[in-house]
């Protein structure tokens, strides 16, 4: 692992330190630091999806960052800059971009899906070509990456455009149960922590980082990628052309996080977070999960690792969630055929189930969901 992978681990394990049951949310900026795409968070109000960005902003030295909490009346001038009056009386429309958006390294704009069509366009060139416009003022932005965040998906055609130009999207839910007195604790000690101490990287090392995962031999995995692109698109998740090329800079940054020149199998872990909806979490995370089991290399992404070995009790949660809501009479027939997708990844998923008796209970259960779900036609 090279001296500037392992700068970027070492704020990243700071931050996961600090924000418990977090860890994936956290390696999944790193990614996007090194992808220098664009990363959205999902969740309710106190999840800590804030609190971790400014962490990582904090993290960054000799970079200017820029937080904004969006809402409907938000004007340009309050995120790109006023105009310059000096400027103005002079009959040039230039924008004073001191301290704001572009000049950031890093960008976190909360309840993003506020924008108004006053910003959005400005937006959404920002987001998609790392440019700022405005008027005659064209600007090449410095940011590394953008994040948003939002307590909902976007209703509205418009906003779905913005949705689009964030490549990662990731779930923020509250811990497990089972880790809220680790969550307490990291909490109770978090102002007591030596700020001085803590672990830093510049926009310059990781751009040097952007620049060298863009060498990543991606060819041992061309073939099982394209195949996972068309199963994508089958299962209804928005796969454009630009997208399918964009998602190879993902799965570039988690072989060169991983401290490798070529890709595997298994760094196609970061596509499970590349749904459009709430409903298709399952579906790509059982459709991906199912191609990654196979693969035996060493030197995996510390998340592929995690994500790479089924659980049968989960996978027996899952099977029973799903066959509730089959029988449910308030179920639609195209929710019926989103249940039957996830039921084939679970069932692909419950063959690699090592223990004998947990891995027949599984498939017991599976067939029996199939033969009601055919009794049912």
């Amino acid at each position: 692992m090279n001296k500037n992978v392992a700068q970027l681990n070492e704020v990243l394990t700071y931050i996961k330190d600090t924000f418990v049951g977090k860890d994936n949310i956290v390696d999944l900026l790193g990614i996007c630091l090194v992808a220098n795409e664009n990363a959205f968070l999902l969740g309710p109000p106190g999840t800590a999806k804030s609190a971790i960005i400014r962490m990582l902003s904090s993290c960054i030295k000799e970079g200017k960052n820029f937080e904004y909490l969006l809402t409907r009346f938000t004007e340009p001038s309050e995120i790109f800059g006023p105009f310059d009056i000096r400027k103005l009386k002079e009959g040039d429309l230039v924008t004073n971009v001191e301290g704001m958006l572009p000049e950031a390294s890093m960008v976190f704009l909360d309840e993003i899906f506020n924008a108004n069509s006053a910003i959005l366009n400005s937006l959404l060139m920002a987001l998609n070509e790392k440019v700022f416009r405005r008027g005659k003022q064209v600007m090449k932005l410095p940011a590394l990456t953008f994040v948003g965040a939002s307590n909902l998906l976007p209703e509205e055609e418009t906003l779905e455009a913005l949705l689009d130009r964030f490549l990662i999207r990731v779930k923020c839910e509250n811990v497990n149960p089972e880790l809220l007195e680790q969550v307490l604790l990291a909490g109770w000690n978090l102002n007591k922590r030596n700020t001085n101490t803590k672990p830093q990287i510049t926009p310059t090392t990781i751009i040097a980082m952007q620049e060298a995962s863009r060498l990543v031999d991606l060819s041992p995995i061309q073939k099982d990628y394209l195949n996972l692109v068309h199963s994508m698109r089958n299962a209804g998740v928005k796969v454009s052309d630009r997208r399918a090329v964009k998602f190879q800079n993902l799965v570039a940054s988690s072989a060169y996080i991983s401290g490798r020149d070529k890709a595997i199998i298994s760094d196609l872990w970061v596509l499970k977070y590349t749904w459009d909806t709430e409903e298709q979490i399952d579906i790509l995370s059982g459709m991906i999960n199912t191609i990654i089991e196979k693969d035996q290399e060493d030197k995996k992404h510390p998340q592929a690792q995690i994500q790479q070995k089924p659980d049968a009790e989960q996978l027996l949660k899952e099977i029973e969630g799903l066959s509730a809501k089959w029988q449910s009479e308030a179920t639609s027939m195209e929710e019926r055929n989103v249940i039957k997708d996830k039921l084939r990844y679970v069932q692909a998923r419950s063959k690699w189930i090592q223990h004998t008796e947990h891995k027949e209970l599984l498939q017991n259960k599976v067939d029996e969901l199939w033969k009601l779900m055919l009794e049912m036609v």
